[in-house]
């Protein structure tokens, strides 16, 4: 269930509704709920009009697969390999870095952007880096990156307008500066 190249991209983890950095416990009490939730003779009982029954075995059955990778250690280290090497190899227009992006900052929520060729922004914003673990702060006319593993990553943005995508490489510790305009 990588379904990567074209726009659903859901993975076991969306469908068990966990982090992707989530305990063994989480995963088991995600699964639980959603098996009882999508369970075939509950829906039958309870007729519900608006959510075809078809439908619902489908979920009940994405919901049982997502448990078997990612409920054995083993096979959930090789889905999460493959995880990473297709989130590596979508295709994207270039590689950029954070020190890249202009900083716009309103208040609550920090938003970067890099111009497409089109013209249109590639952009991503405060709350979509701290769903990925990291912490951003201010610090005068800056903002910090931080992430307690420190690990690099990437996260692939796509444009606002056209069908460009690049890949955003993620460095924690690292310092961008405010800018006044786009």
């Amino acid at each position: 269930m990588l379904h990567w190249k074209n726009s659903t991209r859901e993975t076991y983890y969306d469908v068990l509704s966990v982090k992707e950095d989530a305990s063994y416990v989480e995963i088991r009490t995600s699964y639980r709920s959603a098996i009882l939730n999508y369970h075939p003779d509950k829906l039958q009982n309870t007729c519900q009009a608006s959510d075809p029954e078809d439908e619902s075995e489908d979920r009940f059955m994405k919901v049982q697969k997502a448990w078997e990778i990612l409920g054995n250690s083993i096979s959930r280290a090789v889905y999460d390999s493959k995880l990473r090497a297709l989130r590596q190899d979508t295709e994207v227009s270039e590689d950029i870095s954070l020190e890249e992006m202009m900083v716009e900052d309103n208040g609550e929520i920090f938003e970067m952007f890099y111009q497409c060729q089109c013209g249109d922004y590639f952009s991503i914003d405060s709350s979509e880096f701290e769903k990925m673990g990291y912490t951003l702060s201010r610090d005068e006319s800056q903002i910090s990156i931080e992430k307690p593993d420190a690990l690099p990553a990437s996260v692939v943005l796509p444009c606002g307008s056209c069908s460009l995508q690049v890949r955003l490489l993620i460095n924690a510790g690292i310092k961008v500066p405010i800018g006044d305009n786009l």
